[in-house]
């Protein structure tokens, strides 16, 4: 069996124990697209659209009032088009106090599934780091608070279980952003069942996730979250000026962007994609991946073939 063959042989294994078909909208989405695609989070059922909204970079305006009304209207068109989940973390400089601000302005503080991070070492410290952002948010609790890039994981996971026993957040996560640390993320999740949350890079370009953790989550029934859908902006700059194939139609993508995303949240195993825009144009391009086919095992191995031809 070659490694395609291989690879499509364990991507059904995974559609086949999450209970999807392939190239088929989840349950409820009819021929006019009306309905938006969403994911289940394995260990409760709750639905989330596949398309959320990270904010590394992209919302750390600090008090700037002209950048803080473009703010207010991208979060305005993310949730228009179906968003519900943002992620942010206290490393992403004012980005949760941007947040906070847009919520109140669209009074969207109930509807969000608010989703931030803990980074800070020791108890003490990641109590009062976990308050701050609450404050900042202005949240009455957090859907998911999930341990950034996997700092103090131990100590703080101890936190969280309480604090979810206690009703104070809904769902506990871990996160890292370096594919150097996948062995430790693997051993630290296959370690800990606590977890109902995963969030790590994955994209057409940087597919090492394939390899270990995407069907480690499935095995775990982790909901995953995927960071650095594009690259950091990487793989537009190897597309640029190059012409989306005509079959691209066929998944209703128009775009780069959009065929970058349909690639990734099209894994079985993965819950949300999270890409950050400080752009309204470009945030109702990402949303628009919330309607229309994802790609089968056949059709994705077909878009890894031309992005790596170009």
């Amino acid at each position: 069996m070659n490694a395609t063959h291989a690879q499509r042989r364990r991507f059904l294994q995974i559609l086949s124990g999450l209970g999807l078909a392939a190239f088929v909208p989840p349950p409820g989405v009819r021929a006019d697209q009306s309905a938006i695609l969403t994911r289940p989070i394995p260990k409760t059922g709750e639905q989330l659209p596949i398309i959320g909204m990270g904010s590394w970079l992209t919302f750390a305006v600090a008090d700037d009032p002209q950048a803080l009304a473009v703010r207010v209207k991208v979060l305005q068109a993310f949730f228009e088009a179906g968003g519900t989940l943002i992620d942010s973390s206290p490393m992403y400089g004012s980005s949760e106090e941007a947040i906070g601000y847009c919520l109140q302005k669209l009074d969207k503080t109930k509807d969000v599934f608010s989703a931030t991070k803990v980074w800070t070492t020791g108890w003490q410290a990641g109590v009062r780091q976990m308050h701050r952002s609450r404050a900042l948010w202005n949240v009455a609790r957090f859907d998911l608070m999930q341990i950034h890039n996997m700092l103090d994981w131990e100590t703080h996971l101890q936190t969280l279980k309480a604090w979810k026993e206690e009703g104070r957040i809904r769902y506990i996560g871990i996160t890292t952003s370096h594919g150097r640390r996948h062995a430790e993320m693997a051993r630290v999740l296959a370690k800990e069942d606590a977890f109902d949350f995963v969030q790590f890079t994955y994209n057409i370009e940087d597919r090492e996730a394939e390899q270990r953790l995407l069907p480690l989550a499935a095995e775990r029934k982790l909901a995953v979250l995927i960071n650095r859908p594009f690259q950091r902006g990487g793989l537009f700059s190897r597309v640029a000026g190059k012409p989306l194939p005509d079959w691209a139609a066929q998944l209703g993508v128009q775009t780069w962007a959009q065929f970058f995303l349909k690639f990734v949240v099209s894994h079985p195993a993965v819950t949300c994609a999270i890409p950050a825009t400080s752009r309204v144009d470009h945030m109702q391009e990402n949303m628009a991946v919330l309607r229309g086919p994802l790609p089968d095992p056949h059709m994705r191995q077909r878009m890894i073939d031309y992005y790596n031809s170009i």
